[in-house]
């Protein structure tokens, strides 16, 4: 039985779903580790008493965790968006870490 034209065949239908998936698991995933991140660091690090600053810093974290899922479906390579969440997700426990040892 041969492929309609214009109609995707099986394995391309499954590629596509699995790309779609795996996206929002890394979005999903990835912002939840970023947000978490950066709001214990902005929590501790904002210049204002500490009860708005935990406030301030988790409406931030809705934000950013919403800005990394938009990222996952805005670029163009899975692996890249992967890398940068990586990346920033590294960079923000580093600077959790510093503080940690600073004080």
């Amino acid at each position: 039985m041969a492929a309609e034209k214009g109609v995707p065949s099986r394995a391309s239908e499954l590629r596509r779903v699995a790309g779609i998936v795996a996206r929002l698991l890394a979005g999903l995933g990835g912002g939840y580790a970023v947000a978490a991140m950066a709001s214990a660091w902005l929590a501790t690090s904002l210049p204002m008493p500490r009860v708005e600053a935990v406030i301030t810093a988790t409406l931030l974290s809705f934000l950013i965790l919403a800005g990394c899922i938009v990222w996952a479906f805005a670029a163009r390579r899975l692996g890249r968006m992967a890398v940068g969440i990586a990346i920033l997700a590294a960079i923000l426990a580093g600077l959790l870490w510093l503080q940690g040892a600073a004080s």
